[in-house]
Order: structure tokens, then C-alpha cells, then sequence
């Protein structure tokens, strides 16, 4: 009996110690599951930030610079005065037009009242109508100056508006051509306004994109400027003429700079993101893969708490992961640390799971 007791007690022993044993053996590895997507394809391509308004202002009339109101540098706001010519005649000239259009008020007036009262005594027949007629026709004539007066008039203060020169839109002096005291000629450019929001990139897109740009999933873009920060953009338009030369078409883009950190004429790249719609395809992350001395590769895959190697096709690589386009069951994690010392066959036990597939 004793003996029956021993013989069970080392049984035990011997079993405990196996799994024991067995869970030694056993490696600690992290695990992720593989997506089933379409892989966003990448493309970087450089250019040059332009500004959305970039103007050679001149003067809407001539005349001689009495004040310059802004230098090279300046941020201006739409409709904000820049120059200012001399007013001196222009407004001699507004002063009279005024007077004429205040005598055509007062004749017109007075016209009115008189046939107004002939009108009157016509009723009563105390006046003759002819004389009636006469006065219509001269009130008629009243009517026709004090139009004319004031059209005049208008025009006359419309030249003295055309004495200041405004912006037309907001942005930045980035050029000055004249100086107080010159004398400006009708069209002469005398300042450069770039505006600063929005920018525009315009890059070069290879000729065989031009059909998938309707799959264009997101644009990130990087200027030499700020190159530690990532801003958005969208596609503003597209040239349908190709560079015959260079094999692509030119394509626009709207950067988002809110903070308006950036400048125009600057250098940036634009990250194109395009959705492949074509086939699904088995992405994992680059960590699962291991890579052979003949340039192949091959990946553990975990299937009743054993790793198994499998040698894999890769495709394209981006930031949501790498196309496994064949070798890789379906259904089965795999391994994206612990995989370099693992063997083929070798139990393993999972520690945590591993999101590492980008959105």
C-alpha cells in the first residue's frame, strides 16, 4: 500500500515537473491579427508654394504721389488705403460739379411749382393751354440738366476716389516701385501684393495617376519651412493638358495653414494617399516580418498555441502596414514580437496583443 502511495506521489512529481518544463519552453510573444483591406498606395511629389492673389497694383489714374501710406512688408486688409495722390484739382473740380448740381436742384424746383400752378388755373380754366405745354416742356428740360448735373457730379467724385489706391484683397507688400513725389501715369505698377491665405501647391502628378484621382483618399503636406509638422490639403483643380516632356499633368493643391506659418515661394512635399479598390489583400505590420539572406521573407503565424513559419509574398508597403499576397493562412494571428528566436513548431504563449495596422 505504502508502495502504491510512493509510485502515485512520484507521478505526480513527474507530471508537474513536465508542464513545468513545457511552460519554460513555451516563448512569450505578442501577436496581431491581419486586416483585410484595400492598401493605400503612397505618392510624394515636391513643389513650390504659390499664393493664391499675387498683383502688380497700379494707380486708377494719374497724378502726382502725395503720401505713401505702406512699405515693403507690410500685412494690409482689404480695402485698407496704400497711396495716396494729390487731390487738389480733382477736388476744385468735385467743389464746382456740386454747385451745378445744386442749381439744377433749384431750377428743377422751381419749374415744378410753376407747372404745378398752371395746373391748377388750367382747371379752373383761368390759363391757357399752351402756356401750360410751355412750362411742361421747360420742366422737362429742368429735369434733363439736373440728371445730367448729377451724373457729372458722380463722376467727378468717382476721380477723386481713384486718388487713393486700396488693396483689393488682404496679404502682404512683398514690392514698392515709387516714391512721394513722383509722378504716376495711368497703369504704371507701384506696389506687389501677394495674399497669404490660402496657399497653393502646385506639383507635377506622373501621367498615369490622372485616371485615379477620383481614389484619392487623403494629401499630407510638408514644407521646408516647418518640416516638423504635417498640415492637410485638398485637390483644387487639375490641368488636363500632360508635359509631353515629363510625362505628368500639373495638379493644384489647397494647403490648410491655419496658422499661417507658411510662406509663398517656398518648397513642400505633398503626400498623395490613394485608395486601392482593385483587390483585398492580407496587410500585416513590418514587425511580423522576418527577412531571409535571399531577400525573401517569412512570418510566424499561431495556431493552437504553436508557431508556425510561413513563407510569404510581400507587395507594397505603406503607413497602414505590408501586403501579404500570398503564404499566409487566414484566420490565424501573427507574431510581431518574440518572432527572432522562435523555431518552427515551438509552443508559445501570448502576452498581449499588438495594434499595429494604421487607419
Amino acid at each position: 500500500m505504502r508502495g502504491w502511495m510512493i509510485a502515485i506521489g512520484l507521478a505526480a512529481t513527474v507530471t508537474l515537473l513536465s508542464a513545468l518544463a513545457q511552460a519554460q519552453d513555451s516563448v512569450p510573444v505578442t501577436v496581431v491579427m491581419p486586416q483585410e483591406r484595400g492598401l493605400a498606395e503612397q505618392l510624394h511629389l515636391s513643389g513650390s508654394l504659390t499664393a493664391l492673389h499675387n498683383a502688380n497694383l497700379s494707380s486708377r489714374t494719374a497724378g502726382l504721389v502725395a503720401e505713401l501710406l505702406v512699405d515693403a512688408g507690410a500685412v494690409v486688409t482689404k480695402n485698407q488705403p496704400l497711396l495716396q495722390l494729390d487731390t487738389a484739382l480733382a477736388s476744385h473740380e468735385l467743389t464746382q460739379r456740386r454747385a451745378a448740381l445744386n442749381a439744377a436742384e433749384v431750377l428743377q424746383t422751381e419749374r415744378q411749382r410753376l407747372v404745378t400752378e398752371a395746373e391748377q388755373l388750367t382747371a379752373q380754366q383761368l390759363f391757357p393751354q399752351t402756356e401750360l405745354a410751355l412750362r411742361r416742356a421747360a420742366l422737362s428740360e429742368a429735369q434733363a440738366m439736373y440728371q445730367q448735373a448729377q451724373a457729372s457730379f458722380l463722376q467727378q467724385q468717382e476721380v477723386l476716389a481713384r486718388h487713393t489706391l486700396t488693396a483689393p484683397f488682404a496679404g502682404v507688400i512683398a514690392g514698392r516701385s515709387t516714391d512721394v513725389g513722383e509722378w504716376l501715369a495711368l497703369g504704371t505698377p507701384v506696389l506687389q501684393l501677394v495674399s497669404l491665405t490660402p496657399l497653393l501647391l502646385d506639383i507635377r502628378v506622373p501621367q498615369e495617376y490622372y485616371s485615379t484621382l477620383s481614389s484619392l483618399r487623403r494629401i499630407e503636406v510638408r514644407a521646408d519651412v516647418l518640416p516638423a509638422q504635417t498640415l492637410s490639403a485638398r485637390l483644387l483643380a487639375t490641368v488636363p493638358v500632360g508635359d509631353s516632356s515629363a510625362r505628368s499633368f500639373l495638379a493644384r493643391l489647397e494647403v490648410d495653414d491655419k496658422q499661417q506659418g507658411l510662406l509663398p515661394g517656398t518648397s513642400a512635399t505633398a503626400t498623395l494617399y490613394f485608395e486601392r479598390e482593385d483587390s483585398n489583400v492580407l496587410v500585416v505590420p513590418p514587425d511580423a516580418l522576418l527577412r531571409h539572406p535571399d531577400g525573401n521573407f517569412s512570418l510566424f503565424a499561431i495556431q493552437d498555441d504553436k508557431a508556425y513559419r510561413h513563407n510569404v509574398t510581400v507587395g507594397r508597403s505603406s503607413e497602414q502596414g505590408v501586403e501579404i499576397l500570398s503564404g499566409l493562412p487566414r484566420q490565424q494571428p501573427v507574431v510581431v514580437r518574440g518572432n527572432e528566436i522562435l523555431r518552427d513548431g515551438q509552443q508559445v504563449r501570448i502576452v498581449g496583443s499588438a495594434s499595429g495596422l494604421g487607419e
